[in-house]
């Protein structure tokens, strides 16, 4: 007899209670495990191989035609996805690459003006099956027309903007599917600039920036020349995703800590739910923080959108007890937590189905901008004060070829070099790599939108793209802990059509930061160079811009990267080669430069003597543009950026390593002037100073003097003892040097803690104050061979040489240069230093680590050569490690050139 049919309702109580109290159990054994089944979306799928490309003018088909799996796409180029139109022309070899000697003259400038089709096939999984498929773009140049079997999915316009396109009706999973895009250039490319000693560097920029959110400095800038395609292609991923009817959208999380305490946080996550269908759907906004969780359950109407937030108020465990700290660099950790979002619909009782996920990666941090008694805008993170020094990003690399390992290793570098900040000049520098690494290695970002200084273009005309790009590179990238500010201009106030727009949307899209208006105006934001080499105390003078936005030199890089970047013809004549390097007449006062170095150091022999000055040039400009700074931090100085960290192209201006990753003397100088604590010279007043950039003070310290003669004897010495004060300059008195010096003498100072640990150490070369400006006694140096022993380490996927160096002589070994290569004698490049250009006194002894890919050495023992002013070292072999002189770089291994400027057959 079967329960429904019986007409006994004891019966059926009884019967019911019987089969209850024996499923119950296993009910209760598998609501966990049924709850807890979430079945994962699809993964994304990159689209990066497989696209091909040709002109616009030479295919005459439509849009539709060409994403038809019928079309023949014969005698098209195979294309770099993601990349630029040239870099794959380059890769493809109908082009040499622009960025060596004059090779940029051979390329046309009509790629500037031409657009392109660009054409894939692609396999849609099968796992899609049942979801919503979407093509994801996430950043062309400048508009695209995009069509997926036939049919047009979209349009995407400026180069800072997602295409995000819904393609379910047009592909079926497990089947090919064909994407095309048309990619038109930006409107206005301009006049090409070219660099020439005749004409020197030329105007920045020009009518490009009318198109507003584009590469417009690649019309052409003086430090760099102009990029033939400007550009123009498909320069971020391309990729697949898939998710259910709802998809969340536009996550934001913000923290909020009770300073001056930081042991608790209040955490903010706000996000935006699409129902993408034509049904309404119940489900529930789902997050988690680590084992902190929380939900809510949203119904949505079909087509329409909602916003929902979750705050420490509605959601008690939003408030964190000790939270882990996200610090710039040198201040702290650098800790990461990941928000995990996701939209999830009931199917059964037990049973869950995710429409869609993100992950969020942010910070527990907090920004303020002003100090009480200043008007001068400083950075405080966490309640700790940070005294800014910086570098500014024209752009990361010419072509726009960055791929997250050369992204990697340029921040890094930042990041030995003690700096904290990088300036992301116009936003030209914008990809998810580079927010990421930045929030890695604890480098603030001042992050700016797309427009330059008044005199170098016109205002955008189109308004609503322009806002319509800002608005997206705000929603996509404010979760990053290390963005400190948004700035809408180069040099200049908006026009109030866009800035009150930005005003509104930033006070409703991202209200915890700073809008600044200009990089150069108010509380004390001053830009404006000067940007040449100057003595290093003409770097003490500050008038009113305490927060400096921009200020350089000329930076000579290395031999061998000079060797790497133009043919052998072109070594040892000043030539148009040069100037395409931006060594010309403009800003860099690179015209007056071989005077003033010759003059300073003595007239050049030939390159390498050029070089050998040049270093010397280099560590004395750049140490003293940060240390000028260092000398009045905070009072009432708060930052120092130069004017430029990062190279673009291969340059001889403006710089702290070269488009090769080797890094020159100049980038040495700020690792040292730009210590959390340092012990300096103030170069202006004569001033011996302790900076102590740190919250605690820096107490019961050893600060010793010593003074040299050009001789190597030891003129004077002294030690005073000292505490100095937290996030300040300490005088500790003038330094008194002996009389009776010689025309050039050597300053070394060392700070040593409490226990007698040496903590910081620097060197000069100065002369009598009666000609100051001249040093060519450094000539009478003897060469000194210095001893070396090497050790090397292979420690996983990366190796390790140390070098011990050991001065046996009684002269100052000035400026040894270590580097490193593989045994077969090319550079090892990237490679990491924790010193270089360093300076022995007799009998001193340093040791140095040097950390690259064991891959990059190919199978090869290391050998580290030596160079410097007036070093050499004896040669010796070390298991895995050599160490040898460098000869190349010797002035005497070359012929007596002058190293002249060439007066004819000039462009």
């Amino acid at each position: 007899m079967s329960l429904r049919n019986s007409g006994d309702p004891a019966l059926k109580n009884r019967i019911g209670r019987v089969l209850f109290s024996l499923l119950a159990p296993v009910a209760a054994l598998l609501a966990p495990v049924c709850a807890a089944a979430r079945p994962s979306l699809p993964q994304p799928v990159a689209l990066s191989t497989g696209w091909q490309l040709q002109y616009a003018a030479k295919t005459p088909a439509s849009g539709a035609q060409i994403s038809s799996a019928g079309f023949n796409p014969s005698g098209w180029y195979a294309a770099t996805v993601p990349g630029t139109v040239l870099t794959s022309l380059v890769n493809d070899h109908v082009y040499p690459d622009p960025l060596y000697g004059e090779n940029i003259l051979q390329i046309p400038e009509s790629l500037a003006h031409s657009s392109y089709w660009y054409r894939t096939v692609i396999a849609v999984p099968k796992s899609y099956k049942n979801h919503r498929v979407w093509l994801n773009f996430e950043g062309i140049n400048f508009s695209a027309d995009v069509w997926v079997n036939g049919v047009q999915a979209g349009t995407i316009r400026g180069a800072f903007i997602r295409g995000i396109f819904d393609i379910t009706a047009d592909v079926k999973p497990g089947k090919p599917a064909v994407v095309a895009v048309l990619i038109a250039p930006q409107p206005h490319p301009g006049a090409p600039h070219v660099h020439t000693l005749r004409a020197g560097i030329g105007p920045n920029g020009g009518i490009s920036a009318i198109d507003g959110p584009t590469f417009f400095s690649t019309i052409g800038w003086d430090w760099l020349p102009t990029i033939p395609d400007r550009d123009t292609g498909i320069w971020q991923k391309v990729y697949l995703s898939a998710t259910g009817p709802v998809v969340v959208k536009n996550p934001y999380v913000t923290t909020d800590l009770p300073l001056p305490r930081t042991d608790s946080a209040d955490v903010t996550v706000q996000a935006t739910v699409e129902n993408v269908s034509g049904k309404q759907v119940k489900g529930e906004l789902r997050g988690s923080i680590g084992n902190i969780a929380f939900k809510r359950i949203v119904v949505l109407a079909p087509h329409s959108t909602q916003s929902v937030t979750f705050d420490a108020k509605n959601t008690p465990q939003l408030h964190m007890e000790h939270p882990r700290l996200w610090w710039p660099n040198g201040y702290g950790a650098q800790n990461l937590y990941t928000l995990h979002l996701s939209f999830e619909t009931r199917r059964a009782i037990f049973w869950r189905e995710v429409s869609d996920a993100q992950n969020v990666s942010f910070g527990v941090r907090q920004i303020t901008y002003s100090v009480p008694g200043s008007n001068t805008l400083t950075i405080s993170v966490n309640g700790v004060p940070i005294f800014i020094r910086g570098g500014d990003w024209g752009l990361d690399e010419a072509l726009k070829r960055i791929p997250r390992a050369r992204l990697d290793v340029l921040i890094h570098l930042h990041q030995l070099a003690h700096l904290n900040l990088i300036r992301n000049w116009v936003g030209q520098s914008t990809s998810e790599d580079f927010y990421n690494l930045t929030d890695k290695y604890g480098i603030l970002v001042w992050d700016e939108f797309f427009q330059p200084n008044p005199s170098d273009g016109p205002d955008p005309d189109d308004v609503s793209t322009y806002l319509a790009n800002v608005r997206d590179k705000i929603l996509r990238f404010r979760n990053h802990p290390s963005i400190v500010l948004w700035c809408a201009r180069n040099e200049g106030n908006p026009p109030p059509e866009i800035d009150a727009p930005l005003r509104k949307m930033l006070a409703n899209l991202d209200p915890s930061r700073l809008y600044q208006p200009s990089s150069t105006s108010g509380h004390g934001v001053r830009s404006h160079g000067p940007y040449d080499w100057r003595r290093p105390r003409d770097f003490y003078k500050i008038d009113g811009d305490y927060f400096k936005t921009e200020t350089g030199s000329v930076s000579i890089p290395t031999l061998e990267s000079i060797e790497a970047m133009m043919p052998r013809e072109d070594w040892n004549t000043i030539n148009d080669d040069w100037a395409e390097h931006d060594f010309a007449r403009g800003n860099s006062g690179a015209q007056d430069y071989p005077a003033e170095i010759a003059a300073r150091y003595g007239p050049f022999r030939n390159l390498a003597d050029f070089v050998r000055k040049a270093q010397l040039a280099n560590y004395e400009a750049f140490r003293a543009m940060y240390e000028g700074r260092n000398a009045e931090m905070f009072h009432p100085t708060t930052a120092v950026i130069t004017w430029m960290s990062n190279p673009a192209h291969p340059s001889f201006v403006w710089q702290i390593y070269d488009y090769d990753y080797e890094p020159m003397s100049s980038y040495f100088a700020v690792m040292h002037a730009s210590e959390l604590v340092h012990i300096q010279f103030n170069q202006a007043n004569g001033e011996l100073q302790v900076i102590d950039n740190l919250p605690t003070p820096v107490s019961d310290a050893t600060a010793q003097v010593s003074i040299y003669d050009l001789d190597g004897s030891l003129a004077a010495q002294h030690q005073t003892k000292f505490t100095a004060a937290p996030e300040a300059a300490t005088d500790l008195g003038p330094v008194k040097f002996p009389a009776g010096l010689s025309a050039v003498y050597f300053l070394q100072l060392d700070l040593r803690d409490s226990a007698g640990k040496l903590v910081s150490s620097n060197f000069y070369w100065l002369a009598q104050p009666d000609h100051r400006g001249n040093l060519t006694a450094l000539n009478q140096l003897p060469m000194v061979t210095l001893e070396a022993k090497a050790e090397c380490k292979d420690e996983g996927g990366e190796r390790v040489v140390t070098v011990t160096l050991h001065n046996p002589s009684r002269n100052i070994a000035l400026m040894a240069h270590l580097q490193l290569r593989r045994k077969s004698g090319q550079r090892v490049l990237p490679a990491f230093y924790s010193d270089n250009y360093v300076s022995l006194v007799p009998n001193q002894t340093e040791t140095i680590t040097i950390k690259a890919a064991r891959s990059d050495f190919k199978g090869e023992d290391a050998l580290v050569v030596f160079d410097g002013w007036n070093v050499t070292v004896a040669p010796a072999a070390f298991d895995g490690v050599a160490v040898a002189p460098n000869v190349d770089a010797q002035p005497d291994h070359w012929p007596d050139t002058g190293l002249p400027y060439r007066t004819s057959d000039l462009h």
